[in-house]
């Protein structure tokens, strides 16, 4: 009796459709970006086209498939997650390794014969992106096609595009005006020499426009284009998204709608004495292909970019209320999971559905920032790991569980980690955690000159660290938005990043500072505060800054090893506490109030 030829998987026959699709098109090669026409980090449904054919869930990665070769490039917060969701799917994962951001490029450069086609959607293609293929594949004749929406052809029920509608940022907590905004806009424009300015990022639509939306899963964004010039304002959009008050109030201030499809006639029509700014690195390559050749372009970063990074007082005193709320709900939550752990089932599921359900209760708050990571024990050493139905860990007896969660609230956005024990942490468990926090707080205690490239401050952290022969494979900080985007430049704390001139720190910034310790198939540690740049003083040598500790929650001493500790690392841990103990008691009762009380107790 012959053998029954196993099934193929679905991704398997997901890429044989696109294969199909590529002879049709005759392409010998097709890219599919983590991507859509705004080069968001968290994608509406209709764009998750990577996920669609790959399987694998992470929010970054870059798939290439030929006639006979499909592959997949991570970097190392994804390696181990995505060797696990490839298995078995004709994918190979493709190792990014440190500063090799192009590594897909590079491959198809060396692997293609000479005079092949390659296909990309350019409406998904950021122009930075595209320009570097472009060097690469034109020296062997390689022919970029970015006319090809590969997916249209093979995926047949592909989600629309999403309807949600916008709503405007209640003026309470919006300090800094529409009209204001825009008119700062208008002028960096002229600053840069330019009369028109194209926004596809929207994150910098919401923040020009002081609207929010729900079209990307844990931002409070909107789809949308804008056409910024001296003299008129187009806000591209599905006009069933803007209820009827919204565009009345848009339209008093000038802003036009126009559909969302509209875009690209609206800069076909472009007269030749236009001088567009775009920024190319928020941008995609088929956008801009409906420009004329005629009309100068700018490249720079989105003046709005610098400007929403940097918090006035009224946005910052926002952060620090929504800061006391969130740090309350976590009180709430861990004092739960104390009197829970290792008498009743939990799993990092449930971690998920009570941290969010506490955090709901809190005034101001709207929805997640992220999808809650909920890591016991050796899950903790995938950086980006997620529990689903389907995979995850009871916790129960030994370990460390790592939680990273995050609220979205009407006054700022909030990101925190926290590892804590189950059980009895083991003496290896505990030198981590404090070599961890070592690095947090080196960081956390430097004075720094106003304008330093963000990037040279990652080594601070990681002194401690590497002292202990470890590194981690991901950035030491972010910046973060205000009720908008959990991830937002332009600054970054990471050595993996170029010191360029935009990365420079600036007060009013707020960046995480979360370090970390991942050894594979046992544990991994991070922990992670926000902070907001503050002025430190003038001296003969220039301007400084310092870091404030905006997030407000106990960081578990039941983990440190004592000893490790100077007593000038002792004496910030106890400030912090203290501050914490502070702020949050007016929030807190009961179980909670106790829990808080007892974890902020000075530490000897």
């Amino acid at each position: 009796m012959n053998a029954r030829t196993p099934a193929a998987s679905p991704v398997q026959q997901r890429l044989e459709a696109l294969r199909d699709a590529m002879r049709a098109a005759g392409v010998d090669a097709a890219i599919v970006p983590s991507a859509d026409p705004h080069l968001s980090e968290y994608l509406p449904e209709r764009w998750q086209g990577r996920e669609w054919l790959s399987g694998f869930t992470g929010s970054v990665g870059t798939l290439v498939v030929t006639r006979d070769f499909a592959g997949l490039w991570v970097d190392g917060r994804y390696w181990v997650q995505a060797e696990a969701q490839l298995s078995g799917t004709g994918i190979e994962m493709m190792k990014i390794m440190v500063g090799q951001g192009n590594a897909h490029i590079d491959w198809l450069a060396e692997n293609l014969p000479d005079q092949a086609r390659v296909g990309v959607d350019g409406t998904v293609l950021g122009l930075t992106g595209a320009r570097a293929l472009s060097d690469a594949l034109s020296p062997r004749g390689i022919v970029l096609r970015a006319d090809l929406d590969l997916l249209s052809a093979i995926w047949p029920d592909r989600p629309a595009p999403p309807t949600g509608p916008v709503y405007e940022h209640e003026a309470a907590f919006a300090p800094v005006s529409r009209a204001d905004k825009l008119g700062l806009i208008r002028k960096a424009m002229a600053d840069a020499g330019a009369n028109a300015h194209l926004v596809s990022t929207l994150d910098d639509l919401a923040w020009i426009f002081n609207l929010r939306g729900a079209d990307v899963n844990y931002n409070p964004v909107f789809v949308a284009h804008a056409l910024i010039r001296s003299d008129a304002v187009q806000l591209f959009i599905d006009p069933r998204k803007v209820p009827a008050d919204v565009a009345a109030s848009l339209k008093a201030e000038g802003v036009e709608l126009a559909p969302y499809e509209g875009l690209a006639a609206a800069l076909a029509q472009l007269p030749g004495d236009t001088t567009l700014l775009v920024d190319p690195r928020r941008v995609t390559f088929g956008v801009l292909e409906a420009v004329p050749a005629n009309v100068r372009q700018i490249n720079a970063v989105n003046p709005s970019t610098f400007a929403k990074s940097r918090k006035g007082e009224a946005e910052a005193q926002h952060v620090r209320a929504a800061m006391e709320q969130d740090g309350a709900a976590l009180c709430e939550f861990f004092s739960w999971f104390d009197s829970v752990v290792n008498r009743e089932r939990v799993t990092e599921l449930t971690i998920d559905e009570k941290i969010t359900a506490a955090r709901a209760r809190r005034s101001g708050y709207t929805c997640p920032s992220f999808a809650t990571i909920a890591a016991f024990n050796a899950n903790g050493a995938m950086p980006h790991y997620r529990a689903l139905e389907s995979s995850h860990a009871v916790i129960e007896g030994d370990g460390l569980l790592l939680i990273d969660s995050g609220g979205q609230y009407v006054g700022g956005t909030t990101d925190i980690t926290r590892v804590v024990p189950v059980g009895t942490p083991s003496d290896a468990q505990k030198r981590d955690f404090t070599v961890v926090l070592k690095g947090v707080i080196a960081l956390s205690s430097t004075t720094f000159p106003r304008g330093i490239k963000s990037p040279l401050l990652d080594a601070i952290a990681r002194a401690p660290i590497w002292a202990s022969g470890v590194d981690y494979t991901h950035g030491t900080g972010h910046g973060v938005g205000y009720f908008l985007n959990v991830h937002e430049g332009p600054q970054v704390i990471s050595y993996y990043a170029a010191p360029e001139a935009h990365t420079a720190m600036e007060a009013g910034m707020i960046t995480s500072i979360e370090p970390g310790i991942y050894r594979p198939g046992e544990w991994g540690i991070r922990i992670e505060n926000l902070v907001l740049n503050v002025e430190a003083g003038k001296t003969q040598f220039g301007e400084f800054l310092r870091f404030e500790t905006l997030t407000l929650c106990p960081i578990d001493t039941r983990c440190i090893e004592r000893a490790l500790l100077s007593a000038e690392e002792t004496a910030w841990l106890n400030a912090y506490h203290q501050t914490v103990r502070r702020r949050l008691s007016p929030h807190v009762d009961g179980a909670a109030k106790a829990w808080l009380m007892e974890r902020t107790e000075e530490l000897a």
